[in-house]
């Protein structure tokens, strides 16, 4: 699998990571959630409500926080030849027990994406992949009662690869279905949907899949990994003729092993062809 560092380049979206557990206690590292910041609402009631309708006084945010601008991570992780998406579960009174994308609030003194690495690892785990930014979601209404901006990021990670760890500010941390999603909070289905149409057109028109592949792959096991991402079924001859005319791909002269059907070949993705067939102009499309 090709590795990306962290923090460089602008293209690549896959990369590999690694977990730690978070330490107890509210450090500077800590997160700022929307859970935690609608847990410090100020107890007192005014007679005047902030807006008309509204049930809510107004944040109370901690003095290093942009009160108008917050973070959201979309991770999808292939998980044997599925496509899912990460997702904390809410543990304030609002949303107890519903589920969101992994985001908070942004720090005066960091960032953008650095924001987004701080958050996504303090609340799940996750740590050292590469996070692209997909697009700004800023509809008036999205967030209750206030008016609030957020700054969407995403990656597309292999999810078999590693557990999680749910921070102090969320009850759960797991994967779930892109096809069987449970009841989201704000906007997070929206910034979803869209996500995946970014996503479904970013692999037919770029090689990002084969990372999620074992460095010795079969043209099944390549199918079935667009299958999942595409959510759609391939018809097997085509496929397989697309692929082999892109000669992208290096025949490593092995079958599979251990296996209790016909053995099948194995193949590499040749990123050095690759790249001198893009210098020449070459479009790769799925």
């Amino acid at each position: 699998m090709a590795r990306v560092k962290p923090h460089t380049g602008s293209t690549p979206v896959i990369a590999t990571y690694t977990m730690r557990a978070l330490s107890p206690g509210y450090t500077r590292n800590s997160a700022i959630t929307h859970n935690e910041i609608k847990n410090q609402r100020t107890s007192a009631v005014s007679d005047q409500p902030l807006h008309p309708n509204s049930h809510f006084e107004p944040l109370n945010l901690p003095p290093n926080v942009i009160k108008a601008l917050s973070i959201d991570n979309l991770i999808f992780g292939l998980d044997h030849d599925e496509l899912k998406i990460l997702l904390v579960k809410q543990t304030d009174p609002m949303h107890q027990g519903k589920w969101a994308l992994p985001g908070g609030w942004i720090r005066y003194d960091e960032n953008l994406r650095d924001a987004a690495y701080r958050l996504l690892e303090e609340l799940t785990g996750v740590r050292q992949l590469f996070l692209e930014q997909l697009k700004t979601f800023g509809r008036v209404d999205r967030f209750p009662n206030e008016r609030v901006v957020t700054i969407a990021y995403y990656a597309l990670v292999s999810a078999e690869n590693y557990s999680l760890v749910a921070g102090q500010a969320t009850a759960d941390v797991s994967w779930h279905s892109a096809n069987h999603l449970p009841e989201l909070v704000y906007d997070h289905a929206e910034i979803i949907e869209h996500g995946l149409k970014v996503l479904r057109h970013q692999v037919c028109h770029q090689p990002i899949g084969f990372n999620l592949l074992p460095e010795k792959f079969t043209l099944l096991q390549l199918q079935a990994l667009y299958e999942a991402i595409l959510n759609t079924k391939l018809d097997k001859p085509n496929f397989r003729r697309k692929i082999m005319k892109m000669n992208l791909l290096t025949p490593c002269n092995e079958k599979q092993q251990g296996v209790p059907h016909r053995a099948a070949n194995l193949y590499r993705f040749d990123s050095e062809a690759y790249r001198h067939l893009t210098e020449s102009g070459f479009a790769f499309e799925i």
